[in-house]
């Protein structure tokens, strides 16, 4: 999951989480959006979503591949300390399924 920008919103993507302004929800988690569902979301002020997935680029912004690279350069010297080889692994699955949600 991802969280952007209303302005960087484009239909089709689906929101991670539901949309509240002043305790009310608008819309609820798994809405794909609309252009009018958009527009109503700027209207309102609503400057932050959370959409599934990764769908936005941000500059200079790593891609998983090399946040994954850089994890591994990172643990590289703890190869045969099984802790910190599991924690590293774990690391790992949870920004994997991060980048997926």
């Amino acid at each position: 999951m991802q969280q952007i920008l209303t302005l960087q919103a484009e239909e089709g993507m689906v929101l991670a989480k539901e949309v509240e302004v002043e305790g009310r929800v608008l819309c609820g988690k798994g809405t794909e959006l609309t252009g009018k569902i958009i527009d109503r979301f700027q209207k309102m002020d609503v400057v932050h979503i959370t959409v599934e997935g990764h769908p936005v680029q941000v500059e200079g912004e790593k891609s998983l591949k090399e946040e994954l690279r850089a994890m591994e350069k990172r643990f590289s010297r703890v190869k045969n300390v099984p802790p910190l080889t599991y924690l590293k692994k774990k690391l790992m699955q949870k920004l994997v399924i991060s980048r997926r949600q």
